[in-house]
């Protein structure tokens, strides 16, 4: 009996030193951190707070961009894998695309914790952090709704096609415009996130209408770029609305141009990824679900002086 009993024990033993070396043996206190471009301050943000709050927590950092090539976040996602990371934080280049990298860097024994945009997959990243894009949608829809006196012709300006958030937020934007049938929708194209295209395609939405009311826009980077086009054609009065929080757009409500903007806090969740990141590497848990949604926030001329750099000052 005694030696059942000291075999049982040395079993146990065995198998918690096994454990315990196979939690440990990633050592790394290297943390990397990929986004699409800088040119984006949303994207830049993110970067910011991810790498601001790891050297916080005492790890290194790497900041790429991966310009939303998915064969350059292959690339980068192959670079961290070799550099033998201990964590990956990704705002990734496609919801479909991004489902491989995340599991060749799982297979190899290095977590990823996902903001802003979500994969088609779950069980591969240990987190998913992103902005409830639908409710700050609804919220962006009905202040349009309000500055728009509940009719006129509208224009809406959408996201990168493959990017879920740009079909959410279209999404929520018509479930409450879509209750005023004397809001016309006279035009909806994509203009890729970006401000350079947000201006051409709106300079030539605006040569077919003459006679539009406002602009309802995925992002902040459009809403600039379709800004801009309208004050070009002597039409700087059209509502303008956008979506991210940036602080270009927060001047230029209050410079009374643009109306609104809804604040995804972009910093705050990317400084939330590297704690969860942290605490998952010390644990093995980051003790919250994998899908994590955090509220969004009407920015308009009331509250703009408080938003600085995606984020409400206190």
């Amino acid at each position: 009996m005694k030696k059942s009993i000291v075999f049982l024990m040395a079993v146990i033993l065995v198998v918690g030193l096994l454990a315990s070396f196979c939690f440990a043996k990633n050592n790394s206190k290297l943390i990397v951190i990929i986004t699409p471009s800088h040119d984006n301050p949303f994207f830049k943000s993110e970067a910011v707070g991810a790498a601001s709050r790891a050297k916080e927590l005492g790890y290194k950092t790497l900041v790429l961009v991966h310009d939303d090539d998915v064969n350059k976040q292959n690339e980068l996602f192959d670079s961290a894998i070799s550099r033998k990371a201990a964590a990956i934080i990704c705002d990734n280049a496609g919801a479909d695309a991004t489902i491989a990298p995340v599991k060749r860097a799982k297979d190899a024994g290095i977590p990823t914790f996902l903001i802003d945009r979500e994969i088609n997959a779950t069980g591969i990243a240990i987190s998913q952090i992103v902005s409830n894009n639908y409710q700050g949608a609804k919220l962006g829809g009905e202040a349009f709704i309000k500055f728009m006196g509940e009719k006129g012709n509208y224009v809406e300006l959408v996201g990168k096609e493959s990017d879920t958030n740009a079909g959410i937020r279209s999404k929520g934007y018509h479930d409450v415009i879509d209750q005023y049938p004397d809001l016309k929708l006279v035009a909806r194209q994509s203009a890729n996130w970006s401000q350079t295209e947000g201006y051409s395609k709106m300079e030539s939405i605006i040569q077919a209408h003459k006679d539009i009311k406002g602009v309802i826009c995925g992002n902040d980077t459009m809403a600039m770029g379709a800004m801009a086009a309208l004050k070009a054609a002597g039409m700087g009065q059209v509502i303008v609305v956008g979506f991210d929080g940036s602080n270009d757009v927060r001047d230029s409500i209050l410079r009374n141009e643009i109306k609104a903007t809804v604040l995804q806090p972009a910093y705050h969740i990317s400084e939330i990824a590297v704690e969860q990141a942290d605490k998952y590497l010390k644990t093995g848990s980051t003790g919250e679900k994998e899908k994590q949604l955090k509220d969004c926030v009407l920015i308009s001329k009331e509250n703009a002086k408080k938003l600085e750099t995606f984020a409400i000052k206190k």
